[in-house]
């Protein structure tokens, strides 16, 4: 977990980095500026007690794809519980609207079709690798699925991969 914390600091603001030794200023570089290690480690260590708590009480993986799907009918018993889940993913943010006064600064930088596109191939690639990255990224690693570890480096590379090319290509 702090690996990844770290690495999350890292990449999150090597971009930043750059820009400021370039004298460059801009939205996209103020809102990585929001994120520090402790923040990243802080919410590793919210994501790995969910993910816990979720398999200590329910026997269950917490794979945000997979509860989000099950959400749609046919419903089961468990229908209560997933509601709770995605609940507690929307009330987080005003969690932190409550305990700070404000929301760290938003900007997107693409129209609604592209994020209308990306939501689909995010959820394209959930379903076609059978689960998403907290599934297997998450709760597939702790348990050293072979199948989750591969899935996450195809993540990761490809969340690589296309960020060079939207900052550097396009």
């Amino acid at each position: 977990m702090i690996v990844t914390s770290l690495f999350s600091y890292i990449s999150n603001n090597a971009h930043d980095w750059r820009l400021q030794r370039a004298g460059c200023r801009g939205p996209q570089n103020d809102m990585i500026n929001q994120y520090t290690f402790f923040t990243a480690l802080l919410g590793g260590a919210l994501i790995g007690l969910a993910a816990v708590m979720m398999m200590g009480l329910t026997g269950r993986i917490a794979g945000v794809s997979g509860i989000a799907a099950r959400l749609l009918p046919p419903w089961d018993g468990a229908l209560a519980g997933r509601l709770a889940f995605v609940a507690g993913l929307v009330a987080a943010a005003l969690a932190v609207r409550i305990a700070t006064g404000s929301l760290p600064p938003l900007v997107l930088q693409v129209g609604p079709t592209a994020l209308a596109a990306a939501g689909l191939l995010v959820g394209f690639g959930a379903v076609w690798g059978n689960g998403c990255t907290s599934g297997h990224g998450v709760c597939g690693i702790a348990s050293l699925s072979p199948r989750s570890i591969l899935a996450t480096l195809v993540f990761m590379a490809t969340a690589v991969a296309t960020t060079f090319l939207v900052r550097h290509v396009m």
